[in-house]
């Protein structure tokens, strides 16, 4: 299982939010380039990266950071917020960002999630399901629909998305623990078809076995690593690396209805 330390940005700052509400934002870090250093320097490969400006903004705002870390240091960067074009996916891919994750775009333009993957490939998408009380939220969740999550998550499936970021709004930035039913309900209903990455209330290593144990391909953490509640170099070590190969395999050897 991958860990993915995470850094949301507001104004160049790295910052974290507490259930998504923008009126919690906090400072957690001096320097997005030297933090994302550090998480290398523990051995992270990739990062995990959200610009809330663009979140907000509708298109990107802080493009520059992610350029600066993508060219800066061997992780391998994905990047999500504001987020709404073939042209502006088609630029951060330029840039050196590995992945693009695309979130509101799921629910109101599924066909921009099928014409990025016919374009850039599966391995270059992702597609953030993120959900309150099971219910699809867009727009830096600031709306919330009557889409269930799973429905959601099938549907992104069946036009070709092969990783998926699921937050539980109600766990992210609360060091409550993971949601572990819902992550649980949505690794069974998607198995085998798709790699999912859990987001949302990591606090302690407890729950990077409970995200490990559930087989699923990744876990986000964020203000866990900044208040010293986890440890990345153990949480590293923990994850299962020979479950990614063991996924990432069943799903490229899947048959074409499975697909």
């Amino acid at each position: 299982m991958i860990i993915f330390p995470a850094i949301d940005i507001i104004g160049g700052q790295c910052v974290r939010l507490v259930q998504g509400d923008y009126a919690t934002a906090a400072k957690v870090a001096e320097n997005p380039l030297e933090t994302a250093k550090q998480f290398e320097a523990a051995g992270a490969e990739w990062i995990h990266m959200v610009d809330l400006d663009g979140a907000k903004a509708r298109y990107p705002v802080n493009t520059e950071i992610y350029k600066n870390i993508a060219e800066q240091t061997n992780l391998k960067v994905e990047v999500g917020g504001g987020i709404r074009s073939i042209e502006t996916i088609r630029a951060y891919l330029e840039l050196g960002i590995a992945r693009v994750i695309l979130g509101s775009a799921a629910l109101k333009n599924p066909q921009l999630i099928a014409d990025a993957i016919a374009k850039f490939g599966a391995d270059k998408i992702v597609v953030g399901i993120d959900a309150k009380n099971e219910m699809v939220a867009t727009e830096g969740w600031l709306e919330t629909s009557n889409v269930y999550y799973i429905d959601l998550a099938k549907e992104m499936i069946r036009i070709g998305v092969r990783t998926i970021i699921f937050t539980d709004i109600s766990k992210d930035g609360t060091l409550s623990g993971v949601s572990t039913e819902q992550l649980r309900k949505l690794a069974e209903a998607t198995a085998g078809q798709c790699n999912i990455v859990a987001s949302g209330g990591v606090h302690t290593i407890e729950d990077i076995i409970t995200c490990r144990d559930l087989g699923l391909y990744g876990t986000i953490a964020g203000k866990s690593l900044y208040q010293g509640t986890l440890d990345l170099r153990e949480a590293i070590k923990t994850a299962d690396a020979d479950t990614i190969a063991e996924l990432t395999d069943s799903i490229r050897s899947a048959p074409d209805d499975m697909q």
